[in-house]
């Protein structure tokens, strides 16, 4: 079992950046790949970066790729998104997620295991 914390969500202005984190307790980090989504009002949960446990494999979705950067610290047992140049369109509730299938990096909300609680980000125009 592993709990997810998230951090670092908030209002920015169009263009501009944030970092969000996302600390783990429990087990070995790096047993776990880790990945970001988000959910805006009114639709579905959608991939939007992924790593491996090792973090040597990533993958984006097409509309951040470019803007977004994920990383991991396994010896904080965090995970990080790193967002720059944010439009509108990125504001939702974003959440981290952890799978016990660490070695490949997961798209798909059902092949993670554990989710954090979420953290607003608002990109105003």
């Amino acid at each position: 079992q592993v709990q997810l914390v998230e951090s670092g969500g908030g209002l920015v202005q169009a263009g501009g950046s944030l970092r969000l984190s996302c600390t783990a307790s429990g087990r070995t980090f790096s047993n776990y790949a880790m990945g970001w989504f988000r959910q805006a009002p009114g639709k579905e949960r959608e991939f939007v970066a992924g790593s491996s446990g090792s973090g040597r494999a990533t993958a984006y979705a097409d509309s951040v790729k470019g803007r977004f950067t994920i990383s991991r610290d396994n010896a904080k047992s965090t995970s990080y998104l790193q967002m720059n140049s944010l439009k509108p369109e990125d504001t939702a509730v974003y959440y981290c997620a952890a799978a016990d299938r660490a070695t490949v990096v997961h798209t798909t909300p059902r092949a993670y295991d554990y989710w954090g609680q979420g953290t607003q980000v608002t990109v105003s125009s």
